[in-house]
This record gives structure tokens, sequence and C-alpha cells, in this order.
């Protein structure tokens, strides 16, 4: 059977028309695909155009506009095909390239980007508005650049953005409303800039899908807001470092998936005995491991609930607040914490038992509180543990031997407490210990051991304690030691020669002790010595002229009667100028001021400006008791009991007599140490007053009225 053409014109030419019609959509496609790709070209070679770069090769070297390559081989780039559009660039990552300059306005011309990353270079500049109009992106990354100013307020058409890490930068600001309308966003990291202002209050309630909020380390005031405690699903809250006040807002028994919830830092307050029961809220968030609020205003009772927190919890951080009460016993519960720090607070009681159940603990830091009681045994189970710090509480009784089963301690400090007894010999072989071994200002007795191992160890402080015998000639195990601390002690026998072996030691006090001998000529071979203390012993002999005893202001050899040569006696203390008596008169000064305030003239709280007479002169006259070192305080003459004859009019109390003779030794020893050699008393002068002093104090101690 055969077909009927019609031979009508017009179907000829309608046929035609859709010949054409079709070629000319095929060729536009063709024509877009091709001008698109070009167009992607064009704005990474115009980004490339405001780069620097800092390493010896460029990275962004196939980024060539005469090559054939295309961009999307170029390093960092990748596309993909996108229906209508062919081959488009869709993620750029530049990461840690070592690029310099700005981001060009030209990036805002790769409208199919759905990932921008360009963290870890040195950008600079602001960002330019043109970035917000990539509509697709979901992922902005510019973390830890130098990028400035503010952010574009037309940031509300990135409606898909999910990630936004503005990260270590420099970026000064309020938060603008305008990021409230990118409701997809699910992590917001803002660290480390300059923020400021207010976090917006309904954060929570515009950003209902926030996984992650961090905006450590800026200027934010004003409150936690509240509405961060209702987003059900977030994982992590950061907030440290900023200006926030307030209370703890409610509401953090709502989030079942909270790993991480830091406030540290701020202004944070809470009242009462109940102040944290917001601990107890916390228990419903199985998956958290991090919990800090230290270094805020909060008081209250550690609740025994904190024992029912996760078990996935690795790290608390409650230092520097206001909290008072035991620490609760059921915090041994805690059978994965890692780090435990309660420093500076005024908790009281004794160290429970169960911290010794904490075997994954590598850093306990209970210092600067009132803990009473002995160390427990227990914590010598702590297998893991890298520092611990108990110094600055009134803790009694023994060191415990169990502290030699640590394995992994690189740091140990116990100061300032009322620890007795001898240090165990275990304590000298811990052979991981590598920072501070601290034991200094407490009652500690009897010889050191024999056999020291310390080998890692850099500072080893024993000064201020009752320790006799001779200083071990193991010593020179210490390979490592930097400083030696063994001041305001009973140490007799002479000076070991094994010091002279450690090479890298940078200071060394043994004063106040009973020394005796020579001081070893091998001194003079620490050539990083730069702190020489061995006053007040009984040295005898030449000193050596060689290394530090060069330098007549890092070497203090007074009170030590029989030695002999022309540096007798320093002048001003660390000064460096020519012996003289007015030089003399201050080296006095400064041995009444440390006799009398406890406190070693390098010790670690004075830097800069500061030293021990302008320490002393800051609570002189009004609050000078302040500074006395308080063991001076304890005695025989604070206790005396008063005569039932005494007149009540003549009668003298142990109290001011005490204070009396303690205001004139201090007024002397500020006298002595003026800055000026010609503002300061003679030494004639000052023993004077010391023997007037000793005078009024003993002839009032038969009840003469001051």
């Amino acid at each position: 059977m055969g077909y009927h053409y019609n031979s009508n014109p017009m179907l000829g030419m309608t046929i035609l028309f859709l010949l054409a019609f079709s070629m000319f959509i095929f060729l536009g496609v063709d024509s877009a695909t091709l001008s698109s790709i070009a167009t992607d070209r064009e704005a990474l070679i115009s980004f490339k155009s405001q780069l620097s770069f800092e390493l010896p090769n460029n990275p962004l070297s196939t980024w060539d506009n005469n090559s054939s390559t295309s961009p999307c081989n170029w390093t960092g780039v990748r596309c993909s095909n996108n229906s209508g559009s062919g081959e488009r660039v869709t993620a750029l990552d530049l990461s840690g390239l070592g690029l310099a300059g700005s981001i060009a306005p030209h990036i805002g011309n790769l409208s199919f980007l759905n990932s921008l990353q360009l963290q870890s270079n040195r950008l600079r500049g602001t960002l330019p508005n043109e970035i917000c109009n990539l509509s697709r992106l979901k992922v902005l990354n510019l973390s830890s650049n130098s990028i400035e100013g503010s952010l574009p307020s037309n940031i509300t058409k990135l409606k898909n953005l999910q990630i936004l890490d503005l990260m270590e930068n420099e970026i000064t600001s309020r938060l603008p409303e305008e990021l409230g309308f990118l409701s997809n966003l699910q992590v917001l990291k803002l660290a480390a800039n300059d923020f400021r202002g207010e976090i917006p209050y309904d954060i929570g309630i515009k950003l209902p899908n926030l996984l992650i909020f961090n905006g450590c380390f800026n200027k934010f005031t004003g409150r936690i807001p509240g509405s961060l405690h209702n987003l059900t699903r977030i994982e992590v809250i950061r907030m440290a470092h900023n200006l926030l006040e307030g209370t703890v807002p409610p509401g953090l028994g709502n989030l079942p998936f909270l790993k991480m919830y830091n406030i540290g830092f701020n202004k944070i307050v809470s009242t009462g005995e109940d102040g944290l029961s917001f601990i107890t809220s916390l228990t419903n968030s199985t998956q958290l491991n991090f919990l800090a609020i230290d270094g805020n205003q909060l008081e209250g009772v550690i609740p025994e609930s904190i024992g029912d927190l996760s078990e996935k919890l690795a790290k608390i951080y409650m230092g520097g607040n206001r909290i008072y009460g035991k620490i609760p016993s059921s915090i041994g519960n805690l059978k994965n914490l890692t780090l435990l720090n309660l420093t500076s607070n005024s908790i009281s009681g004794e160290i429970p038992n169960e911290i010794g159940q904490l075997q994954e603990l590598q850093m306990l830091g209970l210092a600067k509180n009132n803990l009473s009681g002995g160390i427990p045994n227990s914590l010598g189970n702590l297998r893991r543990l890298n520092d611990i710090d108990l110094s600055g509480n009134s803790l009694l009784g023994f060191i415990p031997s169990s502290f030699g089963n640590f394995q992994n301690l690189l740091s140990l400090d116990l100061s300032n407490n009322k620890l007795n007894g001898s240090i165990p010999k275990e304590s000298f072989n811990l052979q991981t210990l590598s920072t501070i071994f601290n034991l200094s200002n407490n009652f500690l007795s009897g010889p050191l051991p024999q056999d020291i191992q310390l080998e890692k160890v850099v500072t080893i402080d024993l000064s201020n304690n009752l320790l006799s015998g001779p200083i071990p000639s193991s010593i020179i195990n210490c390979k490592s030691l930097e400083r030696l601390f063994m001041a305001k002690n009973r140490l007799s026998g002479p000076i070991p020669n094994t010091i002279s072996e450690v090479k890298g030691l940078e200071m060394l006090d043994l004063s106040s002790n009973q020394l005796s001998g020579s001081i070893p000529k091998d001194l003079e071979d620490l050539h990083a010595l730069r702190y020489l203390n061995l006053s007040f012993n009984q040295l005898e002999g030449e000193v050596p002229e060689g290394g530090v005893f060069r330098n007549i202001s890092s070497v203090h050899l007074e009170g030590n009667k029989k030695l002999c040569s022309n540096l007798k006696c320093k002048n001003k203390y660390g000064q460096g100028e020519k012996p003289s008596t007015a030089g003399d008169t201050y080296s006095f000064g400064i041995m009444l001021l440390e006799l009398f305030t406890g406190k070693c003239p390098i010790d670690k709280c004075f830097s800069g400006d500061l030293n021990l007479p302008r320490w002393v002169q800051s609570a002189f006259p009004e609050n000078f008791m302040q500074v006395v070192d308080s063991k001076l305080l304890v005695g025989d003459v604070c206790n005396e009991e008063r005569d039932d004859d005494d007149d009540d009019n003549l009668y003298v109390s142990p109290e001011i007599r005490v204070e009396y003779c303690l205001t004139t030794v201090i007024e002397i020893g500020l006298s002595c140490t003026r800055d000026s050699p010609d503002g300061r008393i003679t030494i004639r002068l000052a023993l004077q007053k010391l023997k007037n002093a000793k005078h009024n104090f003993l002839k009032n101690r038969n009840g003469k009225k001051v």
C-alpha cells in the first residue's frame, strides 16, 4: 500500500521551520554550556589574580587560562554535570595552600558552587558581598585566616547554607539579624574573632536545625540565649571566653544528644547552696563528654548527681569559681574521666578515696582550695595520671608511698600544704616526671633519698621545709634539670661536685641552709647558670671567679662569714652595680624581707617591674600583715596566757606586740631597699633599729604598753 503525499506548500514550510527550530535549540544549549564553563574559568582566573603565594611552589600553577585543560582538572576544583548546563564548578577546596591576598568578588560568578573551603590560609580583607550570590552554597569555611570587617548584610541569600565556619579571623561586628534567615544552618562556628554585642535571644528558634554552635573567644555580652537549650538535637554549645553574664538558663535537661557544654571564663553567676543544680539537668545528656563552667562566679555545692552524668564524660572543668562544700564521693562513678579540674575554689573536706577509682584520669587539679586531711593512698592507683596538682590547700600527713606507682606522671605539685614526714624514696624514681616536682612550703623533714632518678624533670622545688642531711650526689642523674630550689631547709654537708655535671642548670638556690665546705670550682662550667644563691650557709674558702661568678648581679653569697673573695657581698639585688655600702644595705634589706615574708626574690609571682620590695611596699602599712609569712604567727608568743594580776591599762596583748615588732622589721627592710642608694638608711642605723625592736618586744612581754 503506498503513501499519499500532500503537495500543500504550507506543510513543507512547517517542516522546515520545525527542523530549523530544533537545530537552534540544540546549538543554543551547546553554546550555553560552553559559555557557562567559560564563565567559571574566567571567575577562577579572576579569583587567582587577587592572590599571592607564600610557598616556594605556586600551588595554583595548573590554573592557566591559556591552557586547553578544563578547569575541572585544576588543583582544588571539583565539577559536576548539571542537567541543562553541562559540567560546572561545584566545589572549591584550597585549604592550607598558603594563599595570601583577598577574596575577589568574582567568586560570586561560580553560580553552581555548593562548597567553598579556603580555611588555613593567609587571606585578608573583607568578605565581598558577591559571595552571597552563591545561592546553592551549602558549605562555607573561611576559618584560620585574617579576614576582617563585618558579615555581609545580604547573607540572607545563602538560604541553602548548612555549614558556616569563620573561626580564627579578625571579624569585628555584631551578629547580624539576617543570620536568622539561614534556617538550614547546622554548624555555626564563630570562635576566635572580635564579635560583639548580644547573641540573639531567639537564635535557637530561627536556626532550628543547629547542631553545633561555637562562639568562644569573642566579646559577646548579655545572657546565654535560653533558646539554645530548646534545640533538642544540638550536640555542641561553646561560648567560653566572652563577657556573658546572668545565670545558666533552664532547659539543659532537654538536650539528649549534647556532647559538649562549655561556658567557661565568662561572668555567669549563681547563688546559694543549690547554685549548681543545673548540673543535675545534664544527667539527661547521655552523650556528654565535655563539661566546662570554669572561670565564672558560680556559687554552690557540687551535687551528688554529678556521679550520674554520662558514662562518656571525659573532662570536667569547674575551677576558678566560688564552689564550696565537699567533693561528692559519687564522682568515682565517672569511670571514663580523663581530666578533673576544681582548682581555685573554696572546696573543703577531704579528698574522696573514690577518686582513686578513676582509672582513666590523666589530670587531677585540686589546687588552691581548703582541702584538709591526708592524701588518699588510692590516688596511687591512677596509673595513667600525667599531672597532679594539690598545691595551696591544708593537706596533712605523709606523702603516700603509692605515688611511686605513677607510670606516666609528668608534673607533681604538692606545695603550700602542711605535709610532714620524710619524702618517700619512690617519689624520686618517677622517671617520666618531666616538668615540675614541687614539694615546697610544707613541713617535710628527714634526709633526702640518696638515689635520685628524675632524669627528665626540669624543675625541682623543695624549698621552705625542714629537710636535713646532705644533698645527694645522685643529683647528677637529673640530666634535664634547669631549676633547683632547696632554700630554707636544714641541709648540711658540702655542695656536691656532681651538681656541676647538670649542664642545663639555669637557676640554683641553696640559700638559708647549713651547708659547709667550699664552693665547687666546677660550678664555673655551668654555662647556662644565670642565678646562683648560696647565701646564709656556712661556706668557706675562696669563691670561684669564672662563669656565673663574673656577674655580680647573678650570685648571692651574703651570710657566709668565712668566704674570702672580692665578691663578698653583692650590692643592689639584680642590678649589677659595683660593690658599695649602699649595696650591702640593699642585700641586708632583701634578706629581712625574704625571712619575714617567706617569699624568695625570684618567686614566679614577681615579673616585669614587680619585685619583692615593691610587692611588700604595696601592702605597707595598712595591709602589711597579708604579706608576712603566716608561719611566724603560730607559736608560743601568740598563745601566751595573760597573768590575772595584769593591769588592764598596762597589759599589751601578744597580738599587738607581734604586729608592732613586725611593722618595725618590715619598715627597716623597705628602708634598706629603696631604689635610690642615697635614699637607703645605713647598715649601722638598720642594725640599731633592729636592736630597738627586739628590746621593745622582749620588754613588753612583761605587760608594759608600747
